[in-house]
């Protein structure tokens, strides 16, 4: 499978495009086209505001479809991956009743109906089929929703495509549910290398039974569109052809796949336009947009996107993925862009792509701002400062991208600063509808690395200097705009008392016109979780200029305590990935009382890039059946842990799917006890000690997992939890 030259820079206008038509059409999603009309008019940008509605918002849409593809990366598996890895996937991510579905109930939710049968033990594809849950169920949206990851993986091969859409599918759906998912899949591959949307059409059919309905819609709104110029009209004959009251269920396929079909026929290649048609129309706008969205945008790349309303510019990049995956939750769209073409670069043979030595910001396609912002929360810093994406070069395939941070009027107690998210925004603490579960992605004795460049030390690549997204860049040698020397330091903002942001700052760096490299080990912060990390400019007199960030990363082992905070506070909660029945927390000198009714539940945090670390608390089992200590979390079924078990017996577990034992000993622990627990985590060697005392040390030679959160584990019962510490392996 050969790539397009320009295959990253298309899958990122895919995600673009999936999320911008997700953001648009979710405040009115269900509407009828009669209320749309009515109250909104024609749907020409987002219309949140005026319904009172947040933009960003968590949505099944976005975090199944660029969740359940990670099946891709997890198993290794290649394009052989299986319908029931997909399944286990969604077993390891999904934290019940509270992330990515609609938790409808048996029956009445396709989705909440498939993931019980898979905790069941029922595998995919059975666990989707119309055999078990009768054609109904089987057959409403969700498997189209879902689908996009496993096509923009695949990019010019639509048989490839069509079976991964197939085995994604039938993990929670079946029949014309497939047939609908593996029409999106053939079309957005085949639009990396085709741009004609009847050959589009024509190639994704040939996929699907001849005699199925989706493929009569779609012939059929073809011969309308040869002969009916005006879309309304059109779908008077869908809604009257394939209404809602033609089919069973809550959403099902049909009615929405012909939407977006009518959308795209009638949508004239325009992104505004058929976005337009397909919000309008009604139903479930927020699906049937993002799927329209994301096959424009990988078909007529950002120059698409950009030829209309500034779409990139309310939304800058941010997404979230609420999984049991929490430090993965506050991402954006250039790193999950990034994420998808590297499996698609393995599926090619290719090695991954790694922006600026794996930096986590790079901001290395163009216009990507990777949810940075200028702060305008307080006096000192309001009107200050303005962000936006900058490039330099004549040639696109040696172009140098960053952050562009301009400021204006700088002046003594006056500061311009610049920040991103790096864990629950307070905009989204009260967030409603799918659940917000996150851990934040950095830590107390973790360094921050950031390369940041002032007036005329440009990147060394021959060329002009453009205008990029609103920020007016100086030709070198044509002017000294940044006259004055301005200081520069990292911060973080952190959730202090009552929850208030309360920022923390690192050493101060003067910046003449030159390159520097800020570093800072972030210090403790006494429990309290990091929100933001940022950037801020000062100077000794008034001036205005622009400051570059060209990278920002952190790593290294933390070095905390969770804890609670001295001062009130909920957020330090919060950044613990709830998977447990009930948590109570301070409740009669316990830190954590945590119980779980039925099964094993963790609470989780930290991040997949923690690798080689030591992690300890105390344990108290209450009447519980196990009770201990994780590392390496990914999730609900990929960790290790040290468990006190049944029978008075301690074990070492290593959980991938099923749970398999790496070390077994007595031990007559009790109820009511504390133990002192440890796991340290090194290589692929994992140690582990109860009050002292090593019980295991083993050395996992068999798909070792590199990486991951720690995690409390109760098992059928209560256990109080101490605090937790995390440091350094050895």
């Amino acid at each position: 499978m050969s790539l397009p030259a320009d295959y990253v820079e298309r899958v990122y206008a895919g995600v673009l495009g999936k999320i911008i038509g997700v953001y648009l059409g979710r405040p009115f999603e269900g509407w009828a086209h009669e209320r749309i009309l009515a109250e909104l008019g024609e749907v020409q940008y987002y219309v949140h505001e005026r319904l009172g509605a947040p933009l960003v918002v968590t949505d099944d849409d976005i975090s199944g479809t660029f969740t359940f593809v990670r099946a891709m990366e997890d198993y290794g598996a290649g394009r052989e991956v299986s319908a029931e890895q997909i399944g286990q996937t969604w077993l390891n991510y999904i934290i019940e009743n509270r992330t990515i579905l609609w938790w409808g109930g048996m029956g009445n939710s396709t989705e909440h109906t498939a993931y019980l049968r898979l905790k069941r033990g029922v595998p995919a594809p059975m666990s989707g089929a119309i055999e078990l849950n009768g054609k109904v169920v089987a057959e409403q949206i969700g498997a189209q929703i879902f689908i996009d990851g496993w096509a923009m993986v695949a990019p010019g091969d639509a048989r490839l495509a069509t079976t991964l859409a197939r085995r994604a599918a039938s993990v929670s759906h079946d029949g014309e549910a497939i047939y609908g998912a593996q029409v999106i899949a053939a079309i957005e591959a085949m639009a990396f290398v085709e741009k004609d949307l009847g050959k589009l059409l024509d190639a994704a059919v040939a996929f699907i039974p001849s005699n199925s309905v989706i493929a009569r819609v779609i012939g059929e709104l073809r011969a309308l569109r040869a002969k009916e110029p005006d879309w309304k009209k059109a779908f008077a004959v869908v809604k009257a052809q394939y209404g809602y009251d033609r089919y069973g269920g809550n959403c099902h396929v049909v009615p929405n796949h012909a939407v977006v079909v009518l959308a795209l026929l009638w949508g004239d290649d325009s992104f505004q336009r058929s976005l337009m048609i397909a919000n309008t129309c009604g139903w479930d706008t927020d699906c049937n947009s993002g799927n329209v969205g994301c096959i424009l945008g990988i078909k007529n790349g950002l120059a698409g996107i950009d030829a209309g309303p500034d779409w990139r510019g309310p939304v800058a990049d941010r997404l979230y993925l609420p999984t049991a995956d929490g430090g993965r939750c506050v991402t954006d769209a250039a790193a999950e862009a990034y994420r998808l073409a590297n499996v698609g670069r393995a599926l090619a043979g290719l090695e991954a792509v790694r922006p600026k030595g794996g930096a986590r910001f790079h901001f290395a396609l163009p216009g990507a701002v990777q949810g940075w912002a200028a702060e305008e929360g307080v006096a000192e810093s309001r009107g200050v400062a303005t962000v936006g994406h900058a490039s330099f070069g004549e040639v696109a395939e040696v172009r140098e991208h960053m952050l562009a941070i301009r400021y204006a009027a700088l002046a003594p107690g006056r500061a311009a600063r610049a920040a991103v998210a790096t864990f629950t925004p307070p905009d989204a603490a009260k967030m409603s509808g799918y659940g917000f579960v996150a851990s934040p992605t950095i830590y107390p004795g973790q360094t921050v690395r950031a390369q940041v460049l002032h007036r005329q030390e440009w990147p060394r690549v021959a060329g002009k200097v453009e205008v990029v997204k609103g920020v007016e860049l100086t030709q070198p040698g044509m002017g000294d705009r940044n006259a004055v020397p301005v200081t520069c330091r990292l911060y973080a903002r952190v959730y202090g008392a009552d929850d208030q942001l309360e920022r923390v700052y690192g050493p101060a760096a003067t910046m003449p016109p030159s390159q520097r490299e800020l570093v800072w080990k972030v210090p403790d912060t006494a429990g309290a979780p990091i929100a933001e990390i940022g950037i801020e400019v000062t100077a000794a007199r008034r001036t205005e200029g622009v400051v570059y960030l060209y990278s920002l990363t952190w790593d290294g082992a933390p070095d905390v305590t969770l804890k609670a905070p001295p001062r009130p506070g909920e957020m330090w909660k919060r950044a613990w990935v709830n998977a447990v029945n009930e948590a109570l927390w301070g409740r009669g000198g316990e830190h954590v009382r945590v119980m779980q009714n039925e099964g094993r539940g963790l609470l989780i945090q930290g991040t997949r890039e923690w690798a080689d670390y030591r992690v300890s608390t105390s344990v108290t089992p209450h009447l519980a059946r196990a009770a201990g200590l994780a590392a390496r979390v990914q999730g609900m079924r990929r960790y290790y842990a040290l468990l006190l078990c049944p029978g008075g017996v301690a074990r070492l577990v290593k959980v991938l799917d099923a749970e398999q034992v790496l070390g077994e000993v007595k031990f007559a622990w009790e109820w009511g006890r504390a133990y002192a627990m440890a796991v340290e985590v090194r290589g692929n060697v994992v140690r582990a000690e109860v009050d002292g005392k090593v019980l295991f040390e083993v050395t996992d030679g068999d798909r070792p997992l590199v990486g991951g959160a720690v995690g409390l584990v109760v098992e059928e019962g209560r256990v109080a939890f101490g605090e937790v510490r995390v440091g350094a392996a050895g």
